[in-house]
């Protein structure tokens, strides 16, 4: 049985079309049902982005994300820093990064500029 396939306007919409995902969610690709199921997914999550918006983290947030990727500690961050001391300060939201900084964390860690100005 094939729900009739509309925008998704309200909370009472979104519930229905996770439901129906649920129903679906395992169709091969190619199927009609499978077919069904990648246009329920797009559908929601366009309603998801406009209804509960996911900001960019912090600048700390992006720089522990990357440690925790990268398997560093805050004793690997003070050649980047320069000192301990303001690894523990910025890290703990006592200071702020400055230009060096993130120059250096975006050069060596991969971090995303936009993410480390925030």
């Amino acid at each position: 049985m094939n729900m009739k396939i509309r925008p998704i306007k309200t909370e009472a919409d979104y519930e229905k079309a996770l439901a129906r995902v649920d129903k679906l969610w395992g169709s091969k690709k190619g199927t009609s049902n499978g077919d069904e199921l990648e246009v329920w997914v797009t559908l929601i999550e366009a309603y998801e982005n406009v209804k509960y918006p996911i900001g960019a983290p912090d600048p700390v947030s992006a720089i522990e994300y990357y440690m925790e990727e990268k398997n560093l500690k805050r004793k690997d961050l003070t050649k980047h820093f320069g000192s301990k001391s303001l690894v523990s300060d910025v890290l703990n939201g006592r200071k702020t990064l400055t230009l060096k900084i993130i120059k250096t964390l975006h050069q060596e860690l991969g971090i995303p500029y936009e993410l480390l100005i925030a």
